[in-house]
């Protein structure tokens, strides 16, 4: 049986050879941060469940080492509340509300932040502290503050980030506004999704410095964005190659859905075929059309439901070989989603890193292609 140190020096090593771990100094704190301190029990899917139930997989337990340190997110925490120490026989079912990211990703977006030695650096979203812990192996304790919104995943952080040897400023709270006592930091990393740039960040941050961000929405399609902040409570950037998703700040999730009837409306044909929103880029432009809805189903069959006026869009197959659609309501959600995919698809369907986004007091808003093209308002 492997060693804690010989599977973390494995995870290392296939991290350096696919070309995640670029840089010595993340390297060394691949190798060094214990994996195994901030992942002391964790939930694992139980295979074929629907909806998803899981089991946890606690210390000592046999392959509970080799899963803390396999390239995946172990999940923490269910529904804001239920810890694996909490299930004590059987499964349980629930929503992921916290976890340990899948390492390969952590040390990627540290790497795309750039924060150098001496850089303070504000995390948002401490999780199970296995990210805050990377970063204060590379930038020292008192470069780094990090912020986390529970009180029990924050305490439980804190303490496995004593047991690993550091010591950074830690703050119970919420995340989206900041530090509390203000600052003037140089990068800002987030470790959660959000809806918009929260405006204290774009004040914490000092011009020059940089925001690394996951934008996501109610139909919980994600975008990462690095942005230059360019003055006070303004900022602009790019959005990066790849596809990264985190679960959403607990402020910006969505408010609860009762439960969802679908009423008649005025149909007509769809422009487009409703599988592009299985796209990931497909999805995401559809999100920017109408951010306050939320999206259900697959394929041909989509349905989209607007948090705020409660309208409606859903369609399905016709009997010509297309689609059709079916929409209510005051806002008129599939026309939006229309016009912004159909923008994208004459663009030639670029993924987002062909996108940008300008914050002002004023707006933010996301482009394609240059600051003069197509865009949508982020819902400020």
């Amino acid at each position: 049986m492997s060693t804690a140190a010989e599977l973390r020096a494995a995870l290392a090593d296939r991290l350096t050879e696919d070309g995640t771990l670029t840089e010595p100094g993340w390297s060394s704190a691949a190798r060094a941060v214990p994996r195994e301190l901030f992942t002391g029990s964790y939930f694992l899917p139980v295979a074929g469940s629907f909806p998803t139930t899981y089991r946890p997989a606690r210390e000592g337990e046999p392959g509970w080492l080799e899963g803390v340190y396999s390239d995946e997110t172990l999940i923490t925490q269910l529904d804001g509340r239920t810890r694996p120490d909490d299930v004590t026989e059987g499964t349980v079912s629930g929503n992921p509300s916290s976890s340990s990211t899948l390492p390969s990703l952590v040390l990627r977006m540290w790497q795309q932040l750039g924060a150098e030695a001496g850089d303070r650096v504000l995390e948002i979203g401490t999780g199970t502290g296995y990210s805050t812990a990377l970063g204060v192996h590379r930038l020292k304790d008192a470069n780094l503050t990090s912020v986390e919104y529970d009180p029990v995943v924050g305490r439980a952080a804190a303490a496995a980030l004593k047991a690993a040897g550091f010591a950074p400023r830690l703050i119970i709270g919420d995340g989206l506004r900041g530090d509390p006592d203000g600052g003037q930091y140089d990068r800002l990393i987030a470790t959660c999704s959000v809806r918009y740039i929260p405006l204290p960040w774009l004040h914490q941050v000092k011009p020059g410095g940089r925001i690394l961000v996951t934008l996501s929405g109610w139909s919980y399609a994600n975008a990462l964005a690095l942005l230059d902040v360019t003055g006070p409570g303004e900022a602009t950037g790019r959005f990066l190659p790849g596809h990264t998703s985190f679960m959403i700040a607990r402020p910006h999730d969505r408010p609860p859905r009762p439960t969802l009837a679908l009423l008649p409306g005025e149909e007509r044909p769809s422009r487009i075929d409703p599988a592009k929103l299985d796209d990931w880029t497909g999805s995401w432009v559809a999100q920017l059309a109408a951010p306050s809805a939320e999206r259900m189903g697959t394929g041909a069959e989509q349905i989209l439901w607007d948090v705020s006026t409660g309208s409606q869009a859903r369609t399905a197959p016709d009997a010509n070989g297309g689609w059709s659609v079916v929409q209510r309501g005051p806002m008129r959600l599939w026309d939006r989603v229309e016009k912004a995919v159909r923008c994208w698809q004459d663009a030639g369907k670029p993924h987002q890193e062909k996108f940008g986004i300008t914050v002002t007091a004023a707006r933010q808003r996301v482009w394609l292609g240059t600051e003069a093209g197509p865009g949508w308002n982020l819902p400020v």
